[in-house]
Protein backbone atom coordinates (compact mmCIF):
# COMPACT_ATOMS: atom_id res chain seq x y z
CA UNK A 1 0.00 0.00 0.00
CA UNK A 2 1.67 3.30 -1.29
CA UNK A 3 2.07 6.25 1.20
CA UNK A 4 0.20 8.62 -1.00
CA UNK A 5 -2.69 6.53 -1.41
CA UNK A 6 -2.53 6.31 2.55
CA UNK A 7 -2.31 10.10 3.15
CA UNK A 8 -5.56 11.21 0.79
CA UNK A 9 -7.74 8.05 2.44
CA UNK A 10 -6.47 9.37 5.85
CA UNK A 11 -7.40 13.01 4.66
CA UNK A 12 -10.76 11.62 2.79
CA UNK A 13 -11.83 10.31 6.15
CA UNK A 14 -11.09 13.74 8.21
CA UNK A 15 -12.91 15.75 6.00
CA UNK A 16 -15.87 13.13 5.49
CA UNK A 17 -16.06 13.56 9.53
CA UNK A 18 -15.68 17.01 9.57
CA UNK A 19 -18.74 17.48 7.40
CA UNK A 20 -20.28 15.42 9.65
CA UNK A 21 -19.99 16.97 13.07
CA UNK A 22 -21.28 20.38 11.20
CA UNK A 23 -24.01 18.37 9.26
CA UNK A 24 -23.07 19.22 6.23
CA UNK A 25 -23.83 15.90 4.86
CA UNK A 26 -27.14 14.23 4.11
CA UNK A 27 -28.57 10.62 4.29
CA UNK A 28 -28.71 7.27 6.08
CA UNK A 29 -24.75 6.74 6.38
CA UNK A 30 -23.54 10.07 7.94
CA UNK A 31 -26.56 9.71 10.57
CA UNK A 32 -25.00 6.25 11.35
CA UNK A 33 -21.40 7.60 11.36
CA UNK A 34 -23.06 10.42 13.38
CA UNK A 35 -24.55 7.74 15.83
CA UNK A 36 -21.08 5.91 16.20
CA UNK A 37 -19.15 9.59 16.57
CA UNK A 38 -21.72 10.39 19.63
CA UNK A 39 -21.06 6.91 21.11
CA UNK A 40 -17.43 7.59 21.54
CA UNK A 41 -17.98 11.19 22.94
CA UNK A 42 -19.86 9.91 25.53
CA UNK A 43 -16.44 7.51 26.42
CA UNK A 44 -14.48 10.72 25.85
CA UNK A 45 -16.56 12.44 28.40
CA UNK A 46 -15.67 9.97 30.99
CA UNK A 47 -12.29 9.68 30.94
CA UNK A 48 -11.97 13.68 30.44
CA UNK A 49 -14.03 13.59 33.83
CA UNK A 50 -12.28 10.76 35.59
CA UNK A 51 -9.29 12.53 35.09
CA UNK A 52 -10.18 16.12 35.83
CA UNK A 53 -11.71 14.56 39.39
CA UNK A 54 -8.16 12.71 39.80
CA UNK A 55 -6.38 15.79 39.77
CA UNK A 56 -9.22 17.88 41.76
CA UNK A 57 -9.22 14.96 44.44
CA UNK A 58 -5.38 15.24 44.80
CA UNK A 59 -5.44 11.57 43.88
CA UNK A 60 -3.25 12.54 40.95
CA UNK A 61 -0.73 15.23 41.54
CA UNK A 62 0.35 17.90 39.11
CA UNK A 63 4.12 19.24 39.81
CA UNK A 64 4.92 23.27 40.92
CA UNK A 65 7.98 24.17 39.27
CA UNK A 66 8.61 27.25 41.37
CA UNK A 67 8.06 30.12 38.42
CA UNK A 68 5.05 31.85 37.00
CA UNK A 69 3.31 29.74 34.80
CA UNK A 70 0.67 30.92 32.05
CA UNK A 71 -1.70 28.40 30.49
CA UNK A 72 -3.10 29.59 27.70
CA UNK A 73 -5.31 26.95 25.64
CA UNK A 74 -9.15 26.78 24.81
CA UNK A 75 -11.60 24.40 25.25
CA UNK A 76 -11.83 23.37 21.18
CA UNK A 77 -9.75 21.71 18.84
CA UNK A 78 -7.95 24.14 16.23
CA UNK A 79 -9.36 28.07 15.11
CA UNK A 80 -9.00 30.07 18.28
CA UNK A 81 -5.83 31.63 16.59
CA UNK A 82 -4.10 30.67 19.96
CA UNK A 83 -0.44 31.43 18.27
CA UNK A 84 -0.63 35.33 17.71
CA UNK A 85 -1.81 35.55 21.15
CA UNK A 86 0.70 32.91 22.83
CA UNK A 87 3.75 35.51 20.58
CA UNK A 88 2.02 38.44 22.18
CA UNK A 89 2.22 36.96 25.70
CA UNK A 90 5.24 35.90 25.52
CA UNK A 91 7.18 38.90 23.73
CA UNK A 92 4.96 41.33 26.37
CA UNK A 93 6.62 39.26 29.36
CA UNK A 94 10.21 38.94 27.81
CA UNK A 95 9.76 43.32 27.24
CA UNK A 96 9.27 43.33 30.82
CA UNK A 97 12.63 41.38 31.76
CA UNK A 98 11.18 38.15 32.42
CA UNK A 99 13.30 34.87 31.27
CA UNK A 100 10.51 33.42 29.54
CA UNK A 101 10.54 30.12 27.93
CA UNK A 102 7.54 28.69 25.28
CA UNK A 103 6.98 24.99 26.18
CA UNK A 104 4.79 22.98 23.21
CA UNK A 105 4.00 19.33 22.36
CA UNK A 106 4.86 19.86 19.13
CA UNK A 107 1.78 19.10 17.53
CA UNK A 108 2.01 17.03 14.06
CA UNK A 109 5.88 17.39 14.21
CA UNK A 110 8.02 14.47 12.97
CA UNK A 111 8.12 12.31 16.33
CA UNK A 112 11.19 10.01 17.20
CA UNK A 113 10.73 6.59 15.74
CA UNK A 114 9.44 3.95 18.04
CA UNK A 115 12.99 2.04 18.19
CA UNK A 116 14.68 4.44 18.82
CA UNK A 117 12.56 5.50 22.41
CA UNK A 118 13.05 1.64 23.17
CA UNK A 119 16.46 1.71 22.22
CA UNK A 120 17.22 4.65 24.82
CA UNK A 121 14.83 3.70 27.31
CA UNK A 122 17.34 0.30 27.27
CA UNK A 123 20.51 1.73 27.58
CA UNK A 124 19.96 5.78 29.25
CA UNK A 125 18.63 5.79 32.56
CA UNK A 126 16.81 9.15 32.40
CA UNK A 127 14.53 10.25 29.13
CA UNK A 128 16.13 12.64 26.37
CA UNK A 129 16.20 16.53 26.83
CA UNK A 130 13.48 18.59 24.93
CA UNK A 131 13.77 19.63 21.88
CA UNK A 132 15.12 23.17 21.85
CA UNK A 133 13.37 25.06 18.70
CA UNK A 134 14.91 28.42 19.87
CA UNK A 135 17.64 28.72 22.19
CA UNK A 136 17.15 32.67 22.28
CA UNK A 137 19.41 33.38 19.90
CA UNK A 138 19.52 31.02 16.96
CA UNK A 139 16.28 29.07 15.75
CA UNK A 140 17.70 25.72 15.48
CA UNK A 141 15.11 23.27 14.42
CA UNK A 142 12.69 23.60 11.06
CA UNK A 143 8.97 23.40 11.01
CA UNK A 144 9.12 19.37 10.32
CA UNK A 145 11.04 18.49 12.87
CA UNK A 146 9.53 20.96 15.57
CA UNK A 147 6.07 21.93 14.43
CA UNK A 148 4.12 25.05 12.62
CA UNK A 149 3.44 27.04 15.86
CA UNK A 150 6.48 26.05 17.92
CA UNK A 151 9.26 27.00 14.53
CA UNK A 152 6.68 30.60 14.02
CA UNK A 153 7.05 31.48 17.49
CA UNK A 154 10.80 30.75 17.45
CA UNK A 155 10.84 32.82 14.45
CA UNK A 156 9.21 35.64 15.82
CA UNK A 157 10.75 35.65 19.08
CA UNK A 158 14.48 36.39 20.06
CA UNK A 159 15.19 36.22 23.25
CA UNK A 160 12.62 33.83 24.33
CA UNK A 161 13.52 30.15 25.00
CA UNK A 162 11.34 27.50 22.69
CA UNK A 163 11.19 23.75 23.79
CA UNK A 164 9.11 21.01 22.49
CA UNK A 165 8.03 18.24 24.58
CA UNK A 166 5.06 16.16 25.25
CA UNK A 167 6.21 16.10 28.83
CA UNK A 168 6.04 19.52 29.78
CA UNK A 169 6.96 18.82 33.41
CA UNK A 170 10.36 17.92 32.27
CA UNK A 171 10.57 20.59 29.70
CA UNK A 172 9.93 23.17 31.97
CA UNK A 173 12.27 21.74 34.88
CA UNK A 174 14.80 21.89 31.81
CA UNK A 175 14.07 25.77 31.17
CA UNK A 176 14.82 26.55 34.48
CA UNK A 177 17.81 24.56 34.95
CA UNK A 178 18.97 24.95 31.33
CA UNK A 179 18.46 28.58 30.55
CA UNK A 180 17.46 30.00 33.67
CA UNK A 181 13.59 30.43 33.01
CA UNK A 182 11.48 32.40 35.60
CA UNK A 183 8.78 32.44 33.15
CA UNK A 184 6.84 29.56 31.45
CA UNK A 185 4.29 29.62 28.92
CA UNK A 186 2.32 26.30 27.99
CA UNK A 187 1.22 26.46 24.49
CA UNK A 188 -2.26 24.77 24.29
CA UNK A 189 -2.15 23.65 27.63
CA UNK A 190 -5.46 23.91 29.49
CA UNK A 191 -5.90 20.45 29.12
CA UNK A 192 -2.07 19.54 30.55
CA UNK A 193 -2.61 19.04 33.98
CA UNK A 194 0.20 17.65 35.59
CA UNK A 195 2.13 21.41 35.53
CA UNK A 196 -0.47 23.20 37.13
CA UNK A 197 -1.13 27.30 35.86
CA UNK A 198 -0.87 30.30 37.80
CA UNK A 199 -2.80 31.66 35.14
CA UNK A 200 -4.70 29.93 33.19
CA UNK A 201 -5.75 32.29 30.19
CA UNK A 202 -8.52 30.29 28.03
CA UNK A 203 -9.59 31.57 24.45
CA UNK A 204 -13.23 31.54 22.70
CA UNK A 205 -13.66 32.01 18.99
CA UNK A 206 -16.48 34.46 18.99
CA UNK A 207 -17.38 33.06 15.53
CA UNK A 208 -17.43 29.52 16.54
CA UNK A 209 -17.33 29.57 19.98
CA UNK A 210 -18.21 25.78 21.34
CA UNK A 211 -19.44 23.96 17.94
CA UNK A 212 -22.28 22.11 18.23
CA UNK A 213 -21.72 21.72 22.02
CA UNK A 214 -20.77 18.29 21.42
CA UNK A 215 -17.12 16.75 22.78
CA UNK A 216 -14.60 15.02 20.52
CA UNK A 217 -15.12 13.04 18.31
CA UNK A 218 -19.17 13.91 17.84
CA UNK A 219 -18.14 17.61 17.95
CA UNK A 220 -14.89 20.20 18.47
CA UNK A 221 -15.37 20.23 22.62
CA UNK A 222 -12.10 18.79 24.41
CA UNK A 223 -14.26 19.01 27.63
CA UNK A 224 -17.56 20.10 28.53
CA UNK A 225 -18.88 24.23 28.50
CA UNK A 226 -18.99 24.09 31.91
CA UNK A 227 -15.30 23.78 32.85
CA UNK A 228 -15.01 27.17 31.57
CA UNK A 229 -15.06 27.67 35.16
CA UNK A 230 -11.61 26.58 35.27
CA UNK A 231 -10.17 29.55 33.53
CA UNK A 232 -8.51 32.37 35.39
CA UNK A 233 -9.24 34.75 32.14
CA UNK A 234 -11.21 34.17 29.30
CA UNK A 235 -10.07 35.94 25.96
CA UNK A 236 -12.88 36.48 23.36
CA UNK A 237 -10.48 36.22 19.98
CA UNK A 238 -11.95 37.05 16.31
CA UNK A 239 -14.22 39.70 17.31
CA UNK A 240 -15.39 42.46 14.86
CA UNK A 241 -16.14 45.02 17.80
CA UNK A 242 -20.02 44.07 18.53
CA UNK A 243 -20.92 42.79 21.59
CA UNK A 244 -22.37 39.13 22.17
CA UNK A 245 -24.77 39.32 25.13
CA UNK A 246 -26.06 35.56 24.61
CA UNK A 247 -22.41 33.98 24.30
CA UNK A 248 -21.29 36.50 27.46
CA UNK A 249 -24.31 35.32 29.67
CA UNK A 250 -23.17 31.88 29.08
CA UNK A 251 -19.91 32.25 29.97
CA UNK A 252 -21.01 34.07 33.60
CA UNK A 253 -23.53 31.19 34.02
CA UNK A 254 -20.50 29.03 34.22
CA UNK A 255 -17.89 31.66 35.98
CA UNK A 256 -20.00 34.76 37.11
CA UNK A 257 -16.47 36.21 38.22
CA UNK A 258 -14.34 35.77 35.10
CA UNK A 259 -12.78 38.47 33.80
CA UNK A 260 -13.56 38.75 29.60
CA UNK A 261 -10.91 40.28 27.95
CA UNK A 262 -12.14 40.66 24.18
CA UNK A 263 -10.01 41.44 21.18
CA UNK A 264 -9.25 40.87 16.86
CA UNK A 265 -6.74 39.43 14.97
CA UNK A 266 -5.59 42.39 13.08
CA UNK A 267 -3.64 41.82 9.39
CA UNK A 268 -0.45 44.16 9.74
CA UNK A 269 1.09 43.26 6.21
CA UNK A 270 2.28 40.92 3.65
CA UNK A 271 5.50 39.13 3.83
CA UNK A 272 6.48 38.12 0.60
CA UNK A 273 7.71 34.36 0.88
CA UNK A 274 11.24 33.16 0.25
CA UNK A 275 13.01 36.77 1.51
CA UNK A 276 14.98 36.95 4.73
CA UNK A 277 12.73 38.88 6.68
CA UNK A 278 14.65 42.31 7.42
CA UNK A 279 15.00 42.47 4.06
CA UNK A 280 13.69 46.14 2.68
CA UNK A 281 11.18 44.50 0.21
CA UNK A 282 10.35 41.59 2.45
CA UNK A 283 7.47 43.87 3.99
CA UNK A 284 4.87 44.86 1.28
CA UNK A 285 1.48 47.00 2.47
CA UNK A 286 -1.84 45.39 2.87
CA UNK A 287 -2.82 48.22 0.37
CA UNK A 288 -1.03 46.00 -2.47
CA UNK A 289 -3.96 43.74 -2.20
CA UNK A 290 -6.84 46.58 -3.39
CA UNK A 291 -8.34 45.67 -7.06
CA UNK A 292 -5.43 42.44 -7.39
CA UNK A 293 -6.46 39.11 -8.32
CA UNK A 294 -5.38 36.85 -5.79
CA UNK A 295 -5.18 32.70 -5.51
CA UNK A 296 -5.41 32.26 -1.32
CA UNK A 297 -4.68 28.55 -0.05
CA UNK A 298 -4.45 27.66 3.11
CA UNK A 299 -4.39 24.51 5.74
CA UNK A 300 -5.64 25.54 8.85
CA UNK A 301 -8.89 24.68 10.78
CA UNK A 302 -10.78 28.29 9.81
CA UNK A 303 -10.01 29.42 6.35
CA UNK A 304 -12.85 31.28 5.92
CA UNK A 305 -11.95 33.80 8.33
CA UNK A 306 -8.44 34.32 5.88
CA UNK A 307 -10.51 34.44 2.71
CA UNK A 308 -12.49 37.31 4.25
CA UNK A 309 -9.42 39.58 5.70
CA UNK A 310 -8.27 39.19 1.76
CA UNK A 311 -11.80 40.34 0.28
CA UNK A 312 -11.81 43.05 3.16
CA UNK A 313 -8.47 44.16 2.26
CA UNK A 314 -9.47 44.63 -1.22
CA UNK A 315 -8.41 41.17 -3.27
CA UNK A 316 -10.26 40.32 -6.04
CA UNK A 317 -10.22 36.58 -5.07
CA UNK A 318 -9.91 34.01 -8.42
CA UNK A 319 -9.73 31.15 -7.02
CA UNK A 320 -8.87 29.72 -3.05
CA UNK A 321 -7.93 26.02 -2.51
CA UNK A 322 -8.39 24.90 1.35
CA UNK A 323 -6.61 21.91 2.74
CA UNK A 324 -6.38 19.65 6.32
CA UNK A 325 -5.46 22.08 9.37
CA UNK A 326 -1.70 21.35 9.67
CA UNK A 327 -1.45 20.02 5.93
CA UNK A 328 2.57 19.54 5.05
CA UNK A 329 2.47 20.25 1.61
CA UNK A 330 4.35 18.21 -1.11
CA UNK A 331 6.60 19.83 -4.12
CA UNK A 332 3.42 18.20 -6.62
CA UNK A 333 0.69 20.13 -4.31
CA UNK A 334 2.37 23.42 -4.51
CA UNK A 335 3.05 22.97 -7.96
CA UNK A 336 -0.64 22.40 -8.76
CA UNK A 337 -1.34 25.48 -6.93
CA UNK A 338 0.44 27.82 -9.34
CA UNK A 339 -1.32 26.16 -11.97
CA UNK A 340 -4.37 27.12 -11.06
CA UNK A 341 -3.38 30.39 -9.92
CA UNK A 342 -1.68 30.94 -13.65
CA UNK A 343 -5.40 29.41 -15.52
CA UNK A 344 -7.32 31.87 -13.10
CA UNK A 345 -4.77 34.59 -14.56
CA UNK A 346 -3.80 35.66 -10.79
CA UNK A 347 -1.22 38.12 -10.36
CA UNK A 348 -0.15 37.05 -7.04
CA UNK A 349 -0.32 33.97 -4.53
CA UNK A 350 -1.58 34.70 -0.74
CA UNK A 351 -1.69 32.13 2.14
CA UNK A 352 -1.50 32.51 5.72
CA UNK A 353 2.06 32.72 7.90
CA UNK A 354 1.22 29.01 9.89
CA UNK A 355 0.97 27.55 6.36
CA UNK A 356 4.00 29.30 4.69
CA UNK A 357 6.16 27.73 7.44
CA UNK A 358 5.39 24.33 6.10
CA UNK A 359 6.65 25.19 2.47
CA UNK A 360 10.01 24.52 1.15
CA UNK A 361 11.63 27.80 0.41
CA UNK A 362 14.23 26.33 -2.17
CA UNK A 363 10.75 25.77 -4.57
CA UNK A 364 10.86 28.37 -7.22
CA UNK A 365 7.62 30.03 -8.10
CA UNK A 366 6.12 31.31 -11.40
CA UNK A 367 4.18 33.94 -9.33
CA UNK A 368 4.57 35.68 -6.15
CA UNK A 369 3.66 34.04 -3.10
CA UNK A 370 2.80 36.05 0.06
CA UNK A 371 1.79 35.22 3.81
CA UNK A 372 -0.13 36.88 5.98
CA UNK A 373 1.09 38.71 9.10
CA UNK A 374 -1.53 39.12 11.95
CA UNK A 375 -1.57 40.39 15.41
CA UNK A 376 -3.92 40.92 18.61
CA UNK A 377 -5.54 44.30 18.88
CA UNK A 378 -7.65 44.14 22.28
CA UNK A 379 -10.81 45.86 21.87
CA UNK A 380 -12.22 45.80 25.57
CA UNK A 381 -11.29 44.42 29.13
CA UNK A 382 -7.79 46.17 28.91
CA UNK A 383 -6.41 49.82 27.04
CA UNK A 384 -3.97 47.28 25.07
CA UNK A 385 -2.21 43.91 24.99
CA UNK A 386 0.47 45.31 26.92
CA UNK A 387 -2.27 46.32 29.90
CA UNK A 388 -3.85 42.93 29.44
CA UNK A 389 -0.58 41.59 30.18
CA UNK A 390 0.09 43.37 33.26
CA UNK A 391 -3.49 42.71 34.53
CA UNK A 392 -2.99 38.83 34.25
CA UNK A 393 0.37 38.81 35.16
CA UNK A 394 1.47 41.01 37.41
CA UNK A 395 -2.31 42.12 38.85
CA UNK A 396 -0.40 43.51 42.31
CA UNK A 397 2.45 45.21 40.92
CA UNK A 398 1.67 47.71 38.70
CA UNK A 399 3.19 48.91 35.40
CA UNK A 400 7.06 47.34 37.10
Amino acid sequence: MSQPWLKKQVNALELYTIDVIFGRRAGAGPVLYGAFLQSLSWVFNGVTQTRLWLYRHRILHDQPLGCLVVVVGNLTVGGTGKTPVVEMFARALRDRGRKVAILSRGYKSKSTPLWKKWWWSLTHAEEPAPRIVSDGVRVLLDSDQAGDEPYMLARNLPGVIVLVDKNRVKAGAFAIKKFGCDTLVLDDGFQYLPLKGRLNVLLVDKTNPFGNGQLLPRGILREPIKHLKRASYIMLTKSNGQRDPELEALIKQHHPTVDIIECAHRPQYLQRFGVALNAPEARVPLVFLQGRRVFAFSGIATPESFEKFLRDLGATLVGRERFLDHYRFEREDIEGLFELAMAERAECVVTTEKDAVRINESLAFPLPLYYLRLEIDILRGAEDFAGAVSRICFPQSGSK
